[in-house]
């Protein structure tokens, strides 16, 4: 199946395997600055997988500034706070007012979203807003070629598609890294996530708060929140392993095993895991900060080359941001060589510069967030009575040192 708008073609032609929403986004930054893009995805529809993302100011004002937000913004919902509380008995650990405090200190509202709802918004803005953008589903890429000249997508198919730049953009298990860097064994963290959705009119008094909660306790804890105007309370729930195969976000689980999982907690998490029609169960993996994420006129981007774990809710947004800043640095380094060619002057170097200038820029702060991630993940965990004290001095008593913590994350801009 294909999708295509056509408009004035452009002399560059980018190649992005995976149509997520880091694909999706590349897509949309590249053609926006120009470029004429192909997205190859694998399945056959890009369609409903996933349940909640937290979009935190940083990404959404990516999205603000690619047209996407006006699109999204009636499919989401905007927290009252940030809170945590104690897993089984409910009691509040803090509580962060967040929805005007974002707007006011990072310029853009904190935001939950369907997965589904956010990839609508992105080939909506994609395939409908006249930028040179095809995208072919169905369309597996084996492997990768290239010479000086242009680099080539081969399929499974057989198919071959080239141009002058090729993003991998496919996800944790990407092909395309796989062929630059080998695939490597990822590390088993001991967590497995339970994911869940259920509509809020069934859930009665025990429907999760309109917050981004935060469930906390010995071996375990929670995350609730609402999508979908707040038509829909979304659960994922972590819980400690010893071991564990594979890594996938689609195994099904059963009621039963989530329930005993959280056995004794709040009502408000065995609720929504008793009302929940499907359980899904996520392996959570992770791997160490790459050292390079390019090969000539490749590029990794996204969960391909920082997978996150879920603790500081960047996943998506970390690929946004990549996203903005790739084809921020291929349009400066195109002006950069228009300016001296107008001057006579030699041009500076080619386009592996340029994807060498992004890894640079961007290699560092995902460096962080993973890092942040996997230390939240062993904080949530923590048990004992006065395990989150803290973090109870922080909410209650000092909440401008709170946000001034999360300066750098939610207050960062790409561009």
């Amino acid at each position: 199946m294909e999708t295509r708008v056509e408009t004035v073609r452009s002399t560059e032609h980018a190649v992005v395997v995976g149509a997520g929403i880091g694909g999706l986004t590349t897509a949309l930054a590249l053609g926006r600055t120009g470029w004429r893009v192909t997205v190859l995805e694998q399945a056959a529809a890009v369609g409903e997988v996933g349940a909640g993302i937290q979009l935190s100011p940083n990404g959404v004002r990516v999205l603000s500034s690619l047209g996407v937000l006006d699109r999204l913004l009636p499919t989401t919902f905007r927290p009252e706070a940030v809170e945590m509380r104690l897993g089984r008995s409910g009691r509040h650990v803090f509580r962060i007012e967040l929805a005007e405090t974002a707007v006011r200190r990072w310029g853009a509202p904190y935001l939950h979203v369907h997965r589904a709802d956010l990839l609508d918004a992105l080939l909506a803005a994609t395939t409908g807003s006249g930028l040179d953008i095809t995208l072919r589903t169905g369309s597996a890429v084996r492997s990768y070629e290239q010479d000086r000249e242009q680099v080539t997508a081969v399929l499974d198919s057989g198919r071959r598609v080239s141009g002058s730049l090729l993003v991998g953009a496919d996800g944790i298990h990407s092909v395309i890294r796989g062929q630059m860097l080998g695939t490597g064994e990822p590390r088993f963290t001991g967590h497995v996530a339970w994911r869940v959705t259920v509509p809020i009119e069934r859930l009665g008094r025990d429907a999760p708060p309109p917050t981004a909660c935060l469930w906390v306790g010995e071996g375990r804890h929670a995350i609730t929140y609402r999508l979908r105007g707040g038509a829909l309370a979304n659960l994922v729930a972590v819980v400690e392993r010893d071991a564990w195969r594979g890594e996938s976000w689609t195994e099904r689980g059963t009621r039963e095993d989530a329930l005993a999982d959280f056995a004794g907690w709040h009502p408000t998490i065995t609720t929504v895991l008793r009302e929940a029609d499907a359980h899904y169960r996520w392996a959570l993996f992770d791997r160490e900060p790459l050292e390079n994420w390019t090969d000539g006129r490749v590029a990794l981007l996204g969960d391909a080359c920082h997978p996150m774990l879920p603790y500081l809710a960047q996943g998506a947004t970390m690929a946004i941001e990549d996203a903005q800043v790739l084809a921020d640095r291929l349009e400066a380094h195109r002006l950069e060589a228009q300016g001296l060619e107008a001057q006579g002057l030699e041009r500076p170097g080619d386009m592996p510069r340029a994807l060498r200038s992004y890894a640079a820029t961007r290699r560092p702060r995902t460096a962080r967030v993973q890092a942040g991630s996997r230390q939240n993940g062993q904080r949530f965990h923590q048990g004992g009575r006065f395990a989150h004290l803290p973090l109870w001095f922080l909410g209650k008593l000092a909440p401008r040192v709170y946000h001034r913590r999360l300066d750098w994350l939610y207050g960062h801009r790409v561009s």
